[in-house]
């Protein structure tokens, strides 16, 4: 079976402390909960553990509706969590044979596979068929099974729960700061520069054209100060998320404009993390007037370079 397997491809042996989430985003909220379960860990003498899965489980329990857009996808997140300092993370994929399980199910194979003798989790978490193992069910059954439920308050930032749809709302605003705020570091996209329509370069202000992966949350239309990550290295930027409605276009993309930068980065890797957003997507007349406008958006992020303190390191 796919999922003992997956269960089973650890070398560590000791009994372990274990906490089961999507973990989309790995942010604030994610991060009490695995500072809890590693603090348990600690003081119980187990090894602490991040059960995860590849797709979002609504991929399978309802494919008919769209999965909420990710945050981060399954390689940045199982970076993300090991850079949490948990001793094992495991990614599990979640199939249609998964999700008929009960939760009984599911809670054997944790303690058979991982030797689990804690299960740490949130305050809305459930598990298993039809949502059935809620923390009242997990309570009854953590005395039939002998391990240890611990419930974790939820993390509060600003007097709002931190939660993976809060940030979304925020992306969705164009909201920044909050969305830096609630993730606990800058929102950042990845992937490969892919070749555009060559319009930044004929009106000179080149640019790199950013593919992500499908069904990855984006920010709001608009024009954002960002820094570009290549090789190693940060350059302050601009990047426009939009149609380019000047150009009459109606395909939604990417595009960084990276100051004093002056080398090919087609085929290239980047990162673009997103500081600030300076304005919406604007149609102009004409690519004069948008040639305008952009110096405009330069100034007013250098500007805010110079305030915020933001410089390009390697």
């Amino acid at each position: 079976m796919q999922l003992e397997q997956e269960l089973a491809g650890l070398q560590d042996y000791r009994d372990s402390a274990v906490t089961i989430g999507v973990f989309d985003g790995v942010h604030l909220g994610h991060k009490y909960l695995i500072y809890r379960l590693k603090e348990l860990a600690r003081q119980q003498d187990l090894r602490s553990v991040v059960v995860t899965f590849h797709e979002h489980p609504q991929e399978v329990l309802a494919p008919h509706r769209a999965a909420p857009p990710f945050l981060t996808d399954s390689t940045e997140k199982a970076a993300l969590l090991k850079k949490e300092g948990v001793d094992s993370v495991v990614i599990l994929t979640f199939t249609k044979k998964l999700a008929r399980m009960s939760a009984r199910e599911f809670l054997n194979l944790l303690k058979s596979k991982l030797k689990m003798r804690s299960l740490v989790i949130g305050p809305d978490f459930s598990m298993g068929r039809d949502n059935e193992g809620d923390i009242p069910t997990l309570r009854r059954l953590e005395k039939e099974m002998g391990f240890k439920l611990t419930v974790v308050p939820p993390a509060v930032k600003n007097e709002e729960i931190v939660s993976s749809t809060a940030i979304r709302k925020a992306l969705e605003e164009g909201d920044m700061e909050k969305v830096g705020m609630l993730m606990g570091r800058p929102f950042s996209l990845h992937g490969k520069v892919i070749r555009g329509k060559g319009r930044g370069s004929n009106i000179g202000f080149p640019t790199a054209n950013l593919k992500v992966l499908p069904g990855q949350a984006l920010p709001a239309d608009g024009v954002y100060l960002t820094l570009v990550y290549a090789s190693g290295k940060a350059y302050h930027s601009l990047t426009n998320m939009g149609t380019n409605p000047t150009f009459g276009s109606a395909e939604r993309t990417i595009e960084s404009h990276l100051f004093d930068f002056h080398s090919d980065l087609y085929r290239r890797e980047i990162r673009i993390e997103f500081v600030h957003k300076l304005r919406n997507e604007i149609e102009f007349v004409n690519p004069e007037e948008l040639t305008r406008q952009i110096n405009k958006d330069i100034q007013q992020a250098k500007t805010l370079l110079v305030d915020e303190g933001i410089t390009e390191h390697e």
